[in-house]
């Protein structure tokens, strides 16, 4: 039923190919991201678990 429902579309074939761009360019996108990001904001966030002081840890809690 689904494959005649498809068959049926105009220009079905395009799809596809719209779809692999779309991811394409998006990877790309966040390998250039990823690439060019700036090397002090990547160590501030990756510890900032880490630096979490003890009135940060209270406040936290005592909001949930």
């Amino acid at each position: 039923m689904y494959k005649n429902v498809l068959q049926n579309i105009d220009n079905i074939a395009i799809w596809p190919v719209v779809s692999f761009v779309i991811f394409f360019l998006f990877f790309l996108c966040l390998l250039w991201y990823v690439f060019t990001a700036d090397r002090k904001f990547i160590d501030k966030m990756k510890n900032l678990p880490v630096e979490a002081t003890d009135d940060d840890t209270i406040s936290n809690t005592s909001n949930v």
